[in-house]
């Protein structure tokens, strides 16, 4: 369906004319200079091809102002009504970036990266999958901080993951103001299904709230947490005299509060050691929180403004065409008249 959001404008499609119809002001000095005026009011030729040129220059100026008032419409083209998933959910995650995360014990083709990359690309993933759902970021160390607000635009909140560095926020870990602050994020939102999903490689070091305090907040607030504890249990290390040694890097990793905070709000704990746990944890999260819903009806928009503004620039170099031929023919008539007068005065 075509419309226009400012019909209005073409109201003052009759204003060149009646700028026409104004008398001439005999002033040497003016205010405002407007160079082509003159060439629209006052045509004045007497030969029929100038004429008809003079004709075709005046109704290209109309086209072109004609143009630009359809285009200053905003005229668009309103598609067919399109269903769209929509599950209302807002969903937070939280995922930790204090100093611990910078431990190489996850593999990855072959390679050891730190926990911090493997989150990177397998919560990525998780990120681009969630069509239907308003997701958000928080990134939590000694302190915890919004990175992206809740948003439909899942290339945003995936693009400022990737781009997270650790120590961002310290080295040691808050989960409780962590959850304390994805509960403040969550509960300024219509009613609505509220996630929380917060991913650890420890426990609670830092911050004013405790995590399973936090906790109860969040279940007040009806925000369900899914909680996620990563990281290898063994891992081997080189002590350079004492040779290579097994050892457990996720030693420090809290699970009794983990399972706790998942307990008191209604969510799930999970425990990831690679990366193939961790993606088999989101599929998991996809079936218990599923992404399709509702349906939500929207038609498309095309915006058409374009055309007109196109169809005035060619109409535009058109007339500056047309203004250079007259202004040649003038000086052509202009050379013989003066050839001819210089041959009779001879």
């Amino acid at each position: 369906m075509f419309e226009m959001q400012w019909p209005w404008l073409l109201a003052l499609a009759p204003l060149p004319f009646l700028i026409m119809l104004l008398p001439a002001q005999k002033k040497e000095e003016a205010a405002l200079q407007v160079p082509f005026f003159n060439q629209v009011k006052n045509i004045n030729v007497t030969n029929h091809s100038i004429r008809h040129t003079h004709r075709t220059r005046s109704l290209c100026l109309w086209l072109i102002w004609l143009s630009l008032l359809f285009a200053a419409t905003k005229p668009q083209w309103t598609g067919e009504p399109i269903s769209q998933p929509n599950s209302g959910r807002d969903l937070l995650i939280a995922v930790d970036i204090s100093g611990s995360m910078k431990l190489e014990d996850m593999h990855y083709q072959g390679k050891e990266i730190n926990r911090l990359t493997a989150v990177k690309k397998v919560v990525g993933d998780f990120v681009e999958n969630r069509k239907s759902d308003r997701l958000g970021l928080v990134l939590f160390g000694t302190q915890a901080y919004l990175q992206a607000p809740l948003t439909y635009d899942r290339q945003t909140v995936n693009a400022l993951l990737q781009e997270t560095e650790i120590g961002f926020a310290g080295e040691n870990t808050s989960i409780g103001d962590a959850i304390g602050l994805a509960v403040k994020r969550l509960r300024a939102r219509p009613d609505a299904q509220r996630v929380l999903i917060i991913l650890t490689d420890g426990a609670n070091t830092a911050g004013e709230l405790q995590p399973l305090k936090a906790a109860e907040l969040a279940a007040q607030e009806h925000v369900k947490i899914y909680t996620i504890g990563f990281g290898a249990d063994e891992m081997i290390v080189n002590d350079g005299f004492f040779g290579a040694r097994k050892i457990n890097p996720s030693q420090d990793l809290d699970e009794p509060t983990m399972r706790g905070i998942a307990d008191k709000t209604g969510g799930q704990y999970f425990r990831a050691r690679n990366l193939e746990e961790l993606g088999e944890i989101h599929q998991e999260l996809n079936r218990l929180e599923p992404i399709e819903s509702d349906q939500e009806m929207f038609r498309p928009v095309k915006n058409l403004f374009y055309w007109p503004l196109s169809f005035a620039l060619l109409l535009s170099i058109g007339w500056a065409i047309l203004t250079l031929l007259k202004e040649h023919n003038a000086n052509t008539v202009t050379n013989s008249t003066k050839t001819t007068t210089s041959g009779v005065a001879q």
